[in-house]
C-alpha cells in the first residue's frame, strides 16, 4: 500500500461507517471515521487524510458545506473528496461539484466497487501528471498560470483555484486553439477508470469562466472545449 493511503469517512449512519471501515481496512487502507461534517474539520489536522469520502445528507452541516469548507483552505487543496450518496438526481451531483468534490460513489455499493473506486481515485492523486505541456509557466495575455506553485495570477491580481479547475485551465492553455474533446479531458484529469457526474466539466468551466472574469475558454458545441488564441 502506498503512503497515501489515510481515509476519513464521514457519515451520520453507523452502520455505513463500520461497512465501509471493514472493507477498506481489509485492503491495507488506514480509516478514520466521523458522523458529522463538524467533527470531520476538527479531524483533517490531526488525521491528515488523502481522501475524504463524505455523505451529503448529514443533519447540522451537511456534507456539501463540509465540502465547502474544507476547499475553502487552500492548505487542504491536496485532499481528495469524494461524495457518498443515494441520491442520484442531478441537483445533488452538480452542488457537490461546485463545492469541490472530485467525484461520486452511489448507495448501496459492494465492497469490491467501493475499493476499485478508491484506489482509482487515489492512483490518480499519486500517479505523475498527465499534462502534457512542458512549461511550469504559462502566460497568455494578462495571464499567467504557475504549474509548480499551483498559482492563478489575472492582470497581476491572483487567485486560488480548486485544483481540478486548476489543471482543466493549465491543460486547455497549453495548447492555446487546440479543441480538447470532453472524454480528453476527461482521461487527462480525473482518469478514466473514474467515474463523475455527466455534467462534471460544465460546471468547473462555468466556473472558472466567472473567476477569471473573461471568456479565455470557449465551448465547441458537441465536441468539447478549447483555449482561446486572442484572448
Amino acid at each position: 500500500m502506498q503512503s497515501n493511503n489515510r481515509i476519513l469517512l464521514v457519515d451520520d449512519e453507523k452502520d455505513i461507517l463500520e461497512f465501509l471501515s471493514y472493507n477498506l481496512k481489509k485492503e491495507g487502507f488506514v480509516v478514520a471515521t466521523c458522523n458529522d461534517g463538524q467533527t470531520a474539520l476538527d479531524l483533517l489536522e490531526e488525521f491528515k487524510p488523502n481522501l475524504i469520502v463524505l455523505d451529503v445528507m448529514m443533519p447540522g452541516m451537511d456534507g456539501i458545506e463540509t465540502c465547502e469548507n474544507i476547499r475553502s483552505n487552500s492548505k487542504y487543496d491536496n485532499i481528495l473528496i469524494t461524495f457518498l450518496t443515494a441520491r442520484a438526481e442531478d441537483y445533488s451531483q452538480v452542488a457537490g461539484l461546485e463545492a469541490g468534490a472530485d467525484g461520486y460513489i452511489n448507495k448501496p455499493i459492494k465492497p469490491k466497487v467501493l475499493v476499485s473506486r478508491v484506489k482509482a481515485l487515489l492512483r490518480r492523486k499519486g500517479s505523475a501528471t498527465q499534462l502534457e505541456a512542458p512549461k511550469d509557466l504559462i502566460e497568455i495575455g494578462g495571464l499567467k498560470i504557475d504549474r509548480e506553485c499551483y498559482q492563478v495570477t489575472v492582470d497581476e491580481e491572483p487567485m486560488s483555484l480548486p485544483r481540478k479547475e486548476f489543471e482543466i485551465l493549465y491543460l486547455l492553455a497549453s495548447k492555446p486553439g487546440k479543441v480538447f474533446k470532453r472524454e480528453e479531458i476527461f482521461e487527462k484529469i480525473w482518469g478514466d477508470d473514474v467515474v463523475v457526474g455527466g455534467r462534471t466539466i460544465d460546471v468547473h468551466v462555468r466556473k472558472l469562466r466567472e473567476k477569471l472574469g473573461r471568456n479565455y475558454i470557449e465551448t465547441v458545441k458537441g465536441v468539447g472545449y478549447k483555449f482561446k488564441v486572442n484572448e
